[in-house]
C-alpha cells in the first residue's frame, strides 16, 4: 500500500505573453480544475485557441471529486477520456440505505440493459486531472501553471487580467473570460458578486483508506450505524485499493481536532471490526452548502462549475454539474467566436445552468434536511420513514440518502422547438439524448459516438428517401438563415444527416445507423420519417415526424438564437 503522490507541472515563463499594450487572446480559462480542463479540451475540440491560467502546479490533493456520473462520462467520451477513466475507475449501478445494520432500501441506477456507461464511475479527482491536462495538452492547449490572476477589470469587449507569476506580474486581455477557479473563486469576490442560498449546521469527515477489502462496488449509506450511533456514515470504493468514507459528526464537532489521526483511526477500526491493516491517504472536513451566483455570466466574463454554484456531496451533483455548464456554455461560445452566432446566445447558457443549478441545490437541500433533520418532527418524521422501509416498498421511495446527480432537462430553454407533433416518452425538447446500441459500417457501436460534433438531423427511415427527401438532406450543410447581430451566411451554421434504419442501407453520402435491436426506435419514439434535431450538446432541440426543410431551418435559427431579443 502506498498514498498517491502528486505530479508537478512545469512552470513556463510568461516572457511570451507579455508586452505593452497588453496581448489579447480571443479566450481564457482561470482554473485547470477538472471543468476548466473540460472547457479547454472543448475550445480546442471546436478549433479555438485557449490559454488557461493556474495558480497551482499540481492536481488537487485527496479524491474530493469522487463520484462520476453516466451523463459525466458520456461528456468525456466526447472529450475523449472516458475509456481510460472507466478502465481506472470503479464501475457501479447499486446503492444501498441502512439503518443501524439491517437493509432498507436500495437502487439501480441504470436498471435497462443497452447503455455504454455505467451509472456511476468513483475515480479520485487528482486521476481524472491528470487525464484531463494530457488531453488539453495533446489537443494544443496553453496551460500556464504558476500563473495566479489576481485582478479582473470587465469591459465592453473584453477583459483585462493582472497575473501574477515568480517573474512577477503582467496583464493580458481575453475577448472571452471563462472563470472555473472554485467554490472559493478569487475572481468573483475580487468582482464582488453574489453568492446566495444556505450553509448548513453540520460538518462531515472525509477519509481516504488505503486498505484491502472484499466489499462490493456499490455505494453503502448507513443511518445510526452500531459503530457510529446517531449519526450517518457513506462508504465508496475507489481505484488502487482506496476507499472513501464519509462520518457524520455534527455541528459542534471541532474542525482541526476531528482531522487528527488519533480521531479518525479509532472511528475506522470500529467500523470495520476487525484488524485489517490500513493507511490514511487523505482526511478532510466539509459542511454542507447549496448556493448559486444570482447570474452566471456577467458580460465577457462566464462562470462555470463551482465557482458558479456549490451543493452539499451527497448526491454526486458538483462536478458532473460542472461538466455539464461547460458542456452547454462551450458549442455556444465557440458560435459566437466565429461569428455564427449573436453573443446574446450566451444569455440561454447562463438562463439553462441556472435553471439546472436550482434544480440540483433543491434536491440536494431534500437530501441534506433527509440526513440532517433540524427539528424534532423533521426527525421522528425521518426514522418513521425509515423504520417503515424495512418492510413497506412505499415508503423506500421516501428514503433520501442522497438523490444521485441525473442530467437537467431543459424543457423551458428558448432555444427548443415545441412539438408540433404527438410523441411519447422521455425525448422531448430540451432533453439530454438516450444511448443505444448500434452497428456502424457492420460493427458494434453506440449512439451518444455519432452524435455532439455539431448540430446533426436524425431521420429515420426503413428504406432509402425518396431522391426529394435526400435533396433537402443534402440541402442541410448551409442551411442556417443569416442571424442578426452575426457575420454574414457564408458563416452558416451546417446540420450532418444521420440516417437510422433497422437494416443497412446503401445510400451513397449519408452517414446510416443500423438500429440492430430496435432500441433508437423505442427510446425515441420513432415511426419512419420521423426527424431530431440534436444540439452539439446532445440535446434534443426539436422533432417532428416528417421531414421539413422549412421547420428544420426555422427550428436552427430558433437553436442558435436567431429569436433572442427579437420583438
Amino acid at each position: 500500500m502506498g498514498a498517491y503522490v502528486n505530479p508537478i507541472y512545469p512552470y513556463k515563463s510568461p516572457a511570451d505573453l507579455m508586452s505593452t499594450p497588453p496581448q489579447r487572446k480571443p479566450l481564457i480559462v482561470i482554473g485547470a480544475g477538472p471543468v476548466g480542463l473540460a472547457a479547454a479540451i472543448d475550445a480546442r475540440l471546436q478549433g479555438l485557441e485557449v490559454l488557461v491560467l493556474d495558480d497551482d502546479k499540481t492536481v488537487s490533493v485527496g479524491s474530493r471529486a469522487v463520484c462520476y456520473a453516466k451523463r459525466s462520462l458520456e461528456i468525456l467520451d466526447r472529450l475523449g477520456i472516458a475509456n481510460q477513466a472507466c478502465d481506472m475507475g470503479v464501475s457501479w449501478n447499486i446503492g444501498r440505505t441502512f439503518l443501524e445494520e439491517d437493509e432498507v432500501y436500495q437502487f439501480n441506477l441504470v436498471p435497462e440493459a443497452g447503455h455504454k456507461r455505467p451509472g456511476m464511475i468513483n475515480l479520485q479527482q487528482y486521476h481524472v486531472e491528470e487525464m484531463l491536462i494530457a488531453r488539453a495538452l495533446e489537443l494544443g492547449a496553453d496551460i500556464r501553471w504558476q500563473h495566479k490572476v489576481t485582478a479582473v477589470t470587465p469591459h465592453d469587449a473584453h477583459a483585462t487580467l493582472t497575473v501574477e507569476t515568480p517573474e512577477g506580474p503582467f496583464d493580458i486581455e481575453a475577448d472571452w473570460l471563462v472563470v472555473a477557479d472554485g467554490a472559493r473563486s478569487p475572481i468573483r469576490r475580487h468582482l464582488g458578486l453574489d453568492i446566495e442560498g444556505r450553509v448548513f449546521q453540520d460538518r462531515f469527515l472525509i477519509a481516504d483508506v488505503i486498505m484491502k477489502a472484499d466489499y462490493p462496488a456499490e455505494r453503502w449509506f448507513w443511518f445510526d450505524p452500531p459503530f457510529h450511533p446517531n449519526q450517518s456514515v457513506l462508504l465508496h470504493k475507489q481505484s488502487n485499493n482506496v476507499w472513501r468514507i464519509d462520518f457524520q459528526l455534527g455541528w459542534d464537532a471541532d474542525p482541526e481536532e476531528e482531522k487528527k489521526p488519533e480521531k479518525v483511526i479509532p472511528r475506522l477500526q470500529a467500523m470495520l471490526g476487525d484488524d485489517r491493516p490500513f493507511e490514511l491517504e487523505w482526511v478532510s472536513i466539509y459542511t454542507f452548502q447549496c448556493r448559486r451566483m444570482t447570474d452566471f455570466r456577467h458580460g465577457r466574463v462566464l462562470f462555470v462549475g463551482d465557482a458558479a454554484h456549490q451543493v452539499s456531496p451527497f448526491g454526486a451533483r458538483g462536478a458532473n454539474s460542472g461538466f455539464q455548464d461547460a458542456d452547454d456554455l462551450m458549442w455556444k461560445l465557440a458560435l459566437v467566436i466565429k461569428g455564427q452566432a449573436s453573443e446574446k446566445l450566451l444569455d440561454t447558457y447562463a438562463h439553462d445552468r441556472q435553471f439546472a443549478a436550482d434544480e440540483n441545490i433543491m434536491n440536494s437541500t431534500r437530501s441534506t434536511d433527509f440526513i440532517t433533520p433540524k427539528s424534532r418532527t423533521s426527525k421522528t418524521f425521518r426514522n418513521q420513514v425509515l423504520a417503515l422501509a424495512k418492510h413497506h416498498p412505499f415508503a423506500r421511495k421516501l428514503v433520501n440518502s442522497g438523490r444521485l446527480s441525473m442530467p437537467s432537462f431543459l424543457t423551458d430553454s428558448v432555444l427548443n422547438t415545441p412539438d408540433a407533433d404527438s410523441f411519447e416518452g422521455q425525448m422531448v425538447p430540451g432533453a439530454p439524448m438516450d444511448d443505444a446500441p448500434v452497428q456502424v459500417n457492420g460493427r458494434d457501436a453506440w449512439l451518444l459516438d455519432q452524435v455532439g460534433k455539431g448540430f446533426q438531423a436524425m431521420l429515420f427511415a426503413d428504406a432509402p428517401p425518396k431522391p426529394e427527401v435526400l435533396a433537402q438532406l443534402n440541402a442541410l450543410a448551409g442551411c442556417s438563415p443569416a442571424i442578426p447581430g452575426a457575420n454574414p451566411p457564408k458563416n452558416a451554421v451546417a446540420v450532418t444527416p444521420l440516417i437510422i434504419s433497422p437494416r443497412a442501407l446503401d445510400i451513397p453520402g449519408m452517414n446510416v445507423i443500423v438500429d440492430a435491436q430496435g432500441l433508437v426506435a423505442k427510446r425515441y419514439n420513432a415511426t419512419p420519417g420521423t426527424t431530431y434535431l440534436l444540439r452539439p450538446d446532445q440535446h434534443v432541440v426539436a422533432r417532428w415526424r416528417t421531414l421539413s426543410i422549412d421547420q428544420l431551418q426555422a427550428a436552427l435559427a430558433r437553436a442558435i438564437g436567431a429569436n433572442i431579443g427579437q420583438a
